[in-house]
């Protein structure tokens, strides 16, 4: 008897999900049968296998009882004897998506998961294996199916590993975070595949359509997901650090730099800490959250990998005068987060080649920019603190109190998000997943309430006590070494100021020597060297975090050199294979029967080869570009889908070879042909010449200076982790012109202005007496800014 679609035994199916699946098979479908945890109902999902290029699914809409699921499947195996009967193909925990090469469609399938963390009773879960079915019967398939160039397509996506750093949850929305989950403006239903941080949002973009809604897909986030259980006092609590990449603008580490025309940068990472303690008596959970943002420095600029030179120079592009594309990536970072947007910027303040701070003065004259057309409140709120000099000059505590001050005051500006959860409410209903809706809700900031409710559960009533507003934005050059150092401040700085609300301590100041201060670092360093591998080839490198733990010093020299090594070996030679699969996986490039291959592509573009028609090859040059061109590399882009078009490899050099024809590494040869996959598994040119030495003056386009005042208060302040840079300076280079570089003495004082400011402004402050050392260091080598 056919139960009414939505409740079953009087249990609405709405607030439950499924969660285990098995996959049949007959010569003509494949059923895949999919039931919620607690064994309430199950439903079925029929997928055509006649049909070689085309995905056609249709969802049964009736809801059934086991026994009538194992009926189903009893009649539809009598009525397939003929042709074999149905067969058992695998179980599975979700459906990652579908995906199309040449001709036929691969289902990709969850086949095994662990659990790795609780957030408010809701599971979240990572992949430990995962298989690509391939959907037509052999009967229907041509030979394109079993060519060459199907195969390396495969051999492409296979070389994304799934098992590796890819994260989910059935009822929990993970792609967001809990303060968002907790607001009265959730992103619900197919629109959460389309925020920022769903990695498969084009995997399941068909599936989705064609059934509008995501009962049978499961949300991937790629990054890392960490949870601890700590104590204090006797108390324990648990913390969890999530790190979300941005799906758009992503890549590899010289492949993708800055910012494209939509204002989306490379390496965008969202950084959230959580902090609970179950309840108990009675007494409502205490849960607080904060989130910090890590991002390539928003302006079009690019390095071209090169076997010649482990340093490459950086080509900052002067496009966007106007710095359209950084103010449209600062409006988006307010639309998610409120105000105030602070940035720290860690980069060189001063080098013997000026490289770094041609970004730094950049960076500075687009804030000023941006700041002019704002109001006080509304506008950025910019620091600049060369860590890699701080590092130099100071022990690994030192620098790490001085960023938990610079930490402490930009807790205060954005606050932090703390809310008691009533032990009788509905977890199932506090984070609802739509069934069917289909809300296009992307990215809305999250509005302050008194409280937030659930009209269909009137049991509880969510009363957060504090909302974060506004967001801290760290970089560096590649935001992961130097970055990571200054985001476990700030995580210090704010576990402090979660277990005072969760009333824990009545101090929020954790001192540097607390063992809990060196679990919270061992978690950050566990996420700094993950995202580090998935940018940079690499585990981060921790000279701070290695001081601070009493390492060895040599020991830890050695381990820094040979991951700049690695880093350098993989950035060379691997990348341009990393970075086309991923612009498969993320359906920037679809393959077409007729258009070019991926493979004959420029490696670090995005493509639709199907959206330019048959002239996608005219205009194409000769020239083999290896750098990320982030200066105008979006023709047209969705929030769904980011569409780009350049150049391809050329097989053949140039009449005229420069230096970029120098570039064409061995990986372009074979490095689509050394992944090796199993298919039915997925495996697991210079600036501005002006650039800004003192503390209080920047310098505009044209070198004028203008007057700038501190968002800190640097009389409370006293007194880099750039291990790669420091290691190269002294390594053997391998290039003349890189020895040439290096000979370059600095600008004496007497010939710069700003370095001649520097210097006077060092004996005002050593004759007044009135400051102390590491005040007048902070003074002379930390410029703070709010334009």
């Amino acid at each position: 008897m056919e139960k009414s679609v939505g409740v079953v035994d009087g249990v609405d199916s709405k607030s439950c999900y499924m969660q285990k699946f098995r996959l049949y098979e007959t010569r003509s479908r494949f059923y895949m049968i999919g039931r919620d945890k607690s064994r309430t109902f199950w439903r079925v999902l029929k997928i055509d296998r006649l049909e070689p290029s085309e995905l056609n699914i249709v969802e049964d809409p009736t809801l059934y009882s086991e026994a009538e699921c194992c009926d189903i499947l009893k009649r539809i195996h009598d009525g397939n004897k003929s042709t074999g009967g149905l067969k058992f193909v695998t179980t599975c925990y979700g459906i990652i998506g579908f995906i199309k090469f040449l001709e036929p469609y691969y289902m990709l399938l969850i086949t095994k998961r662990k659990k790795i963390g609780t957030i408010c009773g809701h599971a979240v879960y990572a992949i430990t294996k995962s298989e690509m079915v391939l959907i037509p019967h052999p009967s229907v398939r041509s030979k394109l199916a079993y060519s060459k160039d199907e195969n390396r397509y495969k051999k492409l996506l296979c070389s994304m590993d799934l098992t590796k750093d890819f994260f989910y949850s059935y009822s929990y929305n993970i792609m967001l975070s809990l303060q968002k989950n907790l607001s009265g403006h959730n992103v619900i239903g197919q629109s959460l595949y389309e925020t920022l941080f769903v990695w498969n949002e084009f995997l399941t973009r068909g599936i989705r359509n064609t059934l509008q809604n995501t009962s049978w897909t499961v949300a991937l986030v790629y990054g890392f997901f960490k949870q601890v259980n700590l104590s204090i006092s006797g108390r324990e609590f648990n913390m969890i650090i999530i790190a979300r990449r941005s799906r758009h603008y992503a890549g590899t580490r010289y492949l993708k730099r800055g910012v494209n025309k939509r204002g989306r940068v490379a390496n965008d990472v969202e950084t959230e800490q959580i902090v609970f303690a179950d309840a108990s008596d009675g007494s409502p959970m205490q849960i607080s959250s904060v989130v910090q943002l890590r991002g390539s420095i928003p302006l079009f600029w690019s390095q071209e990998a090169s076997p010649l030179n482990m340093k490459p120079d950086i080509i900052l592009s002067h496009k966007d005068a106007m710095f359209e594309a950084t103010k449209l990536h600062f409006d988006n970072l307010v639309t998610r987060y409120g105000n105030p947007i602070i940035i720290l910027n860690l980069i060189k303040t001063r080098e013997k080649r000026p490289r770094e701070t041609i970004l730094r003065t950049e960076f500075a004259n687009a804030v000023k920019s941006i700041n002019q057309n704002l109001s006080k409140d509304e506008r950025l709120r910019f620091l600049h603190w060369d860590l890699h000099r701080h590092s130099r000059r100071s022990k690994a505590t030192n620098v790490l109190l001085q960023l938990g001050k610079v930490a402490a005051f930009a807790l205060k500006l954005t606050g932090i998000f703390y809310c008691p959860v009533t032990p009788n409410m509905k977890l199932e209903g506090l984070f609802p997943y739509s069934f069917s809706e289909n809300n296009h809700v992307i990215d809305e900031s999250v509005a302050v309430q008194d409280s937030i409710s659930n009209d269909e559960n009137k049991d509880y009533n969510v009363k957060p006590k504090t909302l974060q507003s506004g967001v801290l934005r760290t970089n560096c050059i590649d935001c992961l070494d130097r970055t990571n150092v200054a985001q476990y401040a700030y995580g210090l700085v704010a576990l402090g100021s979660q277990l005072q609300a969760l009333g824990f301590t009545e101090d929020p100041h954790i001192d540097l020597d607390n063992p809990l201060a060196k679990e919270v670092m061992t978690a950050y360093e566990s996420m700094g060297d993950t995202l580090a591998f998935q940018y940079g080839g690499s585990a981060a490198h921790n000279k701070i975090f290695s001081e601070r733990r009493g390492q060895w010093k040599a020991a830890a020299q050695s381990q820094e050199l040979i991951r700049t090594i690695q880093r350098y070996y993989n950035n060379t030679y691997l990348d341009g294979a990393k970075q086309k699969a991923i612009n498969i996986f993320l359906g920037h490039f679809q393959p077409q029967q007729g258009k070019p291959l991926l493979w004959e592509l420029d490696s670090d573009q995005h493509y639709n080869v199907g959206s330019y028609g048959p002239n996608l090859a005219d205009g194409i040059d000769g020239s083999f570009i290896r750098r990320s061109q982030s200066d105008g590399n979006i023709i047209d882009e969705s929030d769904a889908t980011i569409r780009n078009l350049h150049a391809p490899d050329c097989q053949h050099s140039s009449k005229n070879p420069d230096k970029r024809s120098l570039l064409k590494s061995a990986s372009d040869t074979f490095s689509c042909e050394s992944s090796i996959c199993n298919c039915r598994q997925i495996y697991g040119g210079m600036g501005k010449d002006q650039y800004s030495e003192s503390d209080h003056i920047c310098y505009a386009e044209h070198g004028d200076a203008c007057d700038c005042s501190n968002f800190l208060d640097v009389d409370s302040l006293s007194s880099g982790n750039s291990c790669e840079e420091e290691l190269l300076e002294r390594s053997i280079s391998i290039t003349s012109d890189h020895i040439v570089n290096e000979q370059i003495t600095e600008v004496p004082a007497s010939e710069s202005g700003p370095i001649l400011k520097e210097k006077q402004s060092e004996e005002k402050l050593n004759k007044s007496g009135k400051h102390t050392d590491s005040f007048e260091k902070w003074v002379t080598h930390g410029e703070i800014l709010y334009i």
